[in-house]
């Protein structure tokens, strides 16, 4: 099976072409912000993306008839669970009109859409950010005008938990994990028997911080500073996701740079790192007793697992609970092609969009 994988990112696109679950070849489009610039939303870029990829099949002698399937980055939808969805109408009209919120993952559908109608080939998204699994309650928080929220790396941590089970010769079904993904955003997850039933808000303000990300912080100190005329609404929205975490501590979300300032004795980094795994173990021992203590293995996995330092201090305080391992990177291309697979190859079944 040829199937060309779309992942489209705030100034990028990345794009791969596989056979089977071999990537033949990938290629990462990337634009100057004064091109975007003449678009008032990033659904308005659609055409232009989608033009920019025909422009690179062709370049790469790569014809529509040679493609079985497409599959696509899921964007912001209403809350579904885990899974490959057929794109439907119904979903690339939600995507375009932004219902649930804008993000340039929302161009996706749309273009595969557009692609497989050239010749009728399916298409599909796997499991989006969206993806909410949740137990009724899980989402109770203190304040019934504020229930808790499922958004979170779903695809790397449904493929990481599927790996973890192979390796086993079983299934997600078969076992509970907990998934720790460490990138520019955390999300740390219970997975019951395939199901996400406990995950930390990556996006919108919960669980450890992260290099751009502040996580939970104290409610009513964030509440003051919201009423205390020194901050306008979207500075602070800015402060949670984007400028907290690493980057409002010492200046940077470089890891790298975090971590030789921690090697070269610098107090402040060193703190701020120890705080950093200090959140992760808390947030990892907290899905353990949603679990009950039934964990069969903790997976580390995203960017920052490829930092030796960061897991062998994660592994210490935590393998208490569980055995570790470790699959540093989010090879979100490989997990989408490996998405379309299982329904093509009829080992699961395309969900609906309704």
């Amino acid at each position: 099976m040829k199937i060309l994988a779309i992942n489209p990112g705030s100034t990028s696109t990345k794009i791969a072409f596989f056979e089977d679950e071999k990537e033949l070849w990938s290629e990462t489009q990337r634009y100057d912000a004064d091109v975007l610039g003449k678009y008032e939303h990033v659904t308005d870029q659609e055409t232009f993306r989608y033009e920019e990829i025909l422009k690179s099949l062709e370049a790469r002698g790569v014809t529509n008839d040679q493609i079985d399937a497409f599959v696509a980055r899921g964007g912001l939808l209403r809350p579904i669970e885990g899974g490959t969805y057929e794109i439907s109408g119904a979903m690339v009209e939600e995507l375009r009109a932004r219902k649930w919120g804008e993000h340039a993952s929302n161009l996706a559908a749309p273009i595969a859409m557009r692609l497989s109608g050239k010749r009728g080939q399916p298409a599909f998204i796997v499991d989006p950010v969206v993806v909410d699994e949740l137990t009724d309650v899980a989402r109770v928080s203190g304040l019934p005008e504020l229930p808790r929220k499922s958004i979170f790396h779903a695809l790397n941590q449904k493929a990481v938990a599927r790996r973890a089970a192979a390796k086993r010769g079983g299934k997600p079904e078969d076992y509970n994990f907990i998934v720790c993904h460490m990138g520019g955003g955390v999300s740390v997850a219970a997975h019951k028997k395939g199901r996400v039933v406990e995950v930390n808000d990556a996006l919108g303000g919960e669980g450890p911080m992260s290099p751009e990300r502040a996580g939970t912080v104290p409610g009513a100190q964030l509440a003051d500073l919201c009423f205390s005329g020194r901050r306008e609404h979207t500075e602070v929205k800015k402060m949670l996701i984007g400028r907290g975490g690493f980057v409002a501590h010492l200046g940077t979300t470089d890891f790298r740079e975090i971590m030789g300032r921690v090697a070269a004795g610098d107090k402040k980094a060193t703190l701020v790192f120890d705080a950093f795994c200090y959140q992760l173990r808390k947030a990892i021992g907290g899905v353990a007793a949603v679990l009950e203590g039934h964990v069969d293995s903790i997976l580390l996995t995203g960017g920052l697992a490829y930092n030796d330092t960061l897991c062998e201090t994660v592994t210490r305080s935590v393998s208490w609970i569980a055995p570790v391992e470790i699959f540093p990177g989010e090879d979100e291309m490989q997990a989408l092609a490996e998405g379309a697979l299982r329904v093509l190859r009829r080992e699961e079944n395309a969900k609906a969009y309704a």
